[in-house]
């Protein structure tokens, strides 16, 4: 059994201004993904410029950060919107959600394709790797935090919080959805894939991932669980990611179109 530290969620103090260790991870996960972006972007055989790297990750942070809080809202806490209607804009009181940031970042990246008159799955194949880390971070504040516990365990890597040994559910999904998914990911786009296989296997990975950790996180207590006592929002949120990504991936194999971010003599799928 190990014992919770009891981390103060308030990195440091300015004055009155407050900066908390959640937001210090968002702020690293959109660096990283600049970075990251930015050495695929440098690479020989790219499409992508560096300026191309600084806009697109200026459009993705909005959509995540508004997709996100509109997600929570929408899927998590109408219960509370319904008693304060001011609730949606209260960022500080916590609250985002995965799905809700993902769809918020495909229409911000859709837009971004427009304006650049690129092929929006040539867009979401070069992004796939990156959000990887930035998921990694957040969950590190979630554990910080000490927010979105599993449930009571006996296994000898749980924590004991609040008198209780629970499931570091938090720390499952940093490993998963985070260090996992972006190995996986940062090798299969290390070279040309067929056009939306990379998005397509984020998809999977991801949404098989979160779906198998929603058996031992503890649901919101306002939600509770949906059906047979075990079935959570997250888990049928997942599911479509899955099946979406299913699809992607054997369309991809099966049309076999080259991607856009290699310049033709380097834009043939392996095989």
């Amino acid at each position: 059994m190990l014992v919770y530290p009891g981390f103060n969620p308030i990195a440091f103090e300015i004055g009155r201004v407050k900066v908390h260790w959640y937001g210090i991870m968002y702020l690293l996960g959109f660096a990283a993904a600049w970075w990251l972006a930015r050495r695929r972007a440098a690479r020989p055989g790219s499409t992508w410029k560096p300026h191309d790297v600084d806009d697109l990750i200026f459009f993705a942070m909005l959509g995540v950060i508004l997709g996100g809080r509109i997600g929570y809202v929408l899927f998590y806490g109408l219960s509370f919107w319904a008693s304060d209607p001011w609730y949606p804009l209260k960022i500080w009181e916590g609250g985002m959600s995965f799905h809700g940031g993902l769809i918020g970042a495909l229409v911000a990246l859709a837009l971004f394709a427009w304006r650049r008159d690129r092929n929006v799955a040539d867009v979401y194949d070069f992004t796939a790797p990156l959000p990887a880390l930035g998921l990694f971070f957040g969950r590190i504040g979630n554990f910080i935090n000490s927010e979105l516990w599993g449930k009571v365990t006996t296994v000898p890597w749980g924590f004991r919080v609040n008198g209780e040994v629970r499931h570091a559910s938090q720390l499952y999904e940093a490993t998963l959805e985070g260090l996992l998914l972006f190995a996986v990911l940062w090798w299969f786009t290390a070279r040309p894939r067929p056009r939306l296989a990379p998005s397509g296997l984020f998809l999977v990975i991801y949404g098989v991932a979160r779906f198998l950790i929603e058996f031992v996180r503890v649901p919101d207590e306002h939600i509770g669980y949906l059906a047979g006592g075990w079935l959570t929002e997250g888990q049928v949120l997942s599911m479509p990611m899955i099946l979406a990504g299913l699809v992607m991936l054997a369309w991809a194999y099966r049309a076999r179109q080259p991607s856009g971010n290699f310049l033709p003599a380097a834009a043939t799928p392996a095989r």
